[in-house]
């Protein structure tokens, strides 16, 4: 706590917030006498010196910064000319304090990721300055502590060692590089610094500093291996017939790069295994049949070191149709397994360097960040995906994403211009299906973006409809399917749809947004003791999303439930503290009067005016 405190000082912090990042797995009143425990805690730690600098009104704690120096905020300032404050910059924030809250540890990353980025920029800088070989080499190994991925400066560096004369270092210095490419980035430097370092032996001459063309990498390379029979080898043709079906599946997925099974054979066969694939993935799995039963259980490898197993789900199924089995199977081993890369995909940009980073990356980068929904991560997010089109105009992923931060930025009421959201919500998500009408994802994004902040849900329903038969098994097609038929009055394929979802993927690190969906049917359905139920168990998943919190208030007014009511409203306003009816009323993309009637009647009866 006094971490936030001190890296946010001067500035207010809700209790609220503070709540959320340390107590984010307990219940609101839980984390709020969890943050009073922890507040007398830390007063009487700070003892009679201490008194005074902790402020703490009814709805916020700051720290009094002029009595505190506080060294992360300090040496920012100091870094480019005292060498001592860059060395202690570099040194990781905090380093004992991870593991304590998921929100404070994305909280926490964000925090040393802004560190980080502040050090190179401090160390570049000296780099920049530095007049002599020594120097260049020195400041250049200082670049490279913090993102040895620069290879411009591991030239520098390499020249700067020869013009010293000291050709072994220099040698030394190439040699390290290439480590660092071939363990890290499971890469080779470019031709340019091979030729530099050739060029110290006398075989080439020394090519002139040219502009670093990256190879493209728009996708995780994953490979499902021929799943091996256990017992009678007549099941083999199950075997191979799941396993094609899953890589089919997963081929439409459109960022996921699939290596067909029979090169993932032919290598295995040839004994050089994924590795002569450079494959970063690899799902495979044992098929045995006992009976009437069929068991398949898979596994997914992460190829990349500390290699690991990062998922593994077993599948018992009646062996009566073996073509519905494998389908049903496949159907939802992609649902699930898709979700779990992007999350591993994103953990590892996040933990990688910003410098020359791709579209990919920044759109890796920010979807994390999207679904953190708090507003400093929110907006970083948007500055990355603006990065990231303006970087590769022709990335229809980086479009669509664009669009979904936007759909947020309405849902949570942090649009300063509602009308200028909405025409750059519509501009991006159309930009991106046209530049890949067929991206099952582009055109789910597309037609939310058009039923929820346009209110044009015919429209929707019809993208909808294309992007589930393009991708079939795409979790977020069949939620927002949901939500466009039951604000188009049909509450009950409305439910049909999210059960699908959920059958597909029961544990979805979203849920907590795709559950929420079946709050709107349920209302409309009048089962308000279920709105009811279901709410407390979505806002459980993440607390800062507003959407739920709306749902759950109009139940609880029809209930009578006047005091849960105060505190559902209570919480919401404090996330959006303009929502009114009047709001309520003009966003509410539902198409029925009599559905829109029963939303806002619940609402005013909570006490919302």
């Amino acid at each position: 706590m006094l971490a936030v405190l001190a890296l946010e000082s001067p500035g207010l912090v809700s209790r609220q917030r503070l709540a959320d990042l340390l107590w984010s797995r307990r219940g609101e009143e839980q984390a709020r006498g969890s943050l009073r425990q922890a507040l007398h805690e830390l007063q009487e730690t700070l003892g009679a010196d201490g008194r005074g600098l902790i402020s703490a009104t009814r709805e916020t704690v700051s720290l009094n910064d002029e009595g505190v120096w506080t060294d992360a905020r300090a040496l920012p300032a100091l870094a480019r000319d005292r060498v001592e404050a860059l060395n202690l910059l570099q040194a990781e924030l905090l380093s004992d304090l991870d593991g304590l809250d998921a929100a404070f540890d994305a909280w926490l990353a964000e925090q040393r990721r802004r560190l980080r980025e502040v050090a190179l920029e401090a160390a570049t800088a000296r780099l920049a300055a530095a007049t002599t070989a020594e120097s260049r080499a020195q400041e250049a190994r200082r670049v490279l502590i913090i993102d040895p991925a620069q290879e411009p400066v591991w030239r520098i560096m390499i020249r700067a060692e020869a013009e010293r004369g000291d050709r072994g270092a220099a040698f030394a210095a190439w040699e390290e590089c290439r480590r660092v490419f071939a363990e890290r980035f499971r890469s080779a430097p470019s031709p340019e610094t091979a030729a530099l370092a050739e060029s110290l032996r006398g075989e080439a001459t020394v090519m002139q500093p040219q502009p670093i063309r990256r190879a493209v990498v728009r996708g995780a390379r994953l490979g499902v291996l021929p799943f091996k029979v256990l017992g009678d080898e007549a099941d083999a043709e199950v075997s191979l017939g799941l396993a094609g079906e899953i890589t089919a599946a997963l081929a439409r997925f459109r960022w996921l790069v699939l290596v067909d099974s029979a090169s993932v054979a032919a290598a295995e066969r040839q004994q050089s295994g994924e590795g002569a694939l450079d494959l970063d993935f690899t799902l495979s799995g044992t098929v045995q049949r006992a009976g009437g039963r069929v068991r398949v259980t898979l596994r997914l490898t992460d190829h990349r070191p500390p290699e690991a197993v990062v998922w593994a789900e077993r599948f018992d199924r009646d062996a009566g149709d073996l073509l519905a089995l494998q389908d049903e199977i496949a159907a939802e081993v992609v649902a699930r397994v898709d979700p779990e890369i992007l999350l591993i995909e994103a953990n590892r940009a996040a933990a990688r360097h910003t410098v020359m980073a791709t579209a990919y990356d920044l759109l890796l980068r920010a979807i994390p960040a999207i679904y953190r929904l708090d507003r400093q991560s929110y907006e970083l997010a948007g500055a990355m995906l603006t990065e990231a089109t303006r970087l590769e105009p022709d990335y229809a992923p980086a479009f669509a994403w664009h669009a979904y931060w936007h759909l947020f930025l309405v849902g949570q009421g942090w649009a300063p211009n509602g009308a200028d959201v909405l025409a750059k919500s519509e501009e991006l998500a159309t930009r991106a299906v046209a530049l890949d009408p067929s991206d099952a994802q582009a055109l789910a994004i597309l037609g939310h973006v058009r039923a929820f902040l346009h209110h044009r849900v015919a429209e929707a329903v019809t993208l909808y409809e294309r992007a589930l038969a393009l991708n079939p098994n795409l979790p977020m097609a069949w939620v927002f399917s949901a939500l466009a038929l039951s604000y188009h009055g049909k509450h009950e394929e409305a439910l049909k749809r999210w059960d699908r979802y959920k059958r597909l993927a029961p544990l979805h690190p979203h849920a907590f947004f795709f559950d929420a969906a079946r709050l709107v049917p349920l209302l409309m359905m009048r089962r308000h003791e279920e709105v009811d139920a279901a709410a407390r168990q979505v806002t459980a998943l993440h607390a800062g999303f507003t959407f739920p919190y709306k749902i759950w208030l109009s139940a609880l007014g029809h209930l009578g439930r006047m005091k849960e009511a105060e505190e559902v409203r209570r919480h919401l306003m404090g996330i959006e503290p303009d929502f009114d009816l009047a709001k309520a009323r003009e966003r509410a993309p539902l198409q029925e009067t009599h559905d829109l009637a029963h939303y806002l009647a619940g609402l005013h009866k909570a006490g919302l005016t």
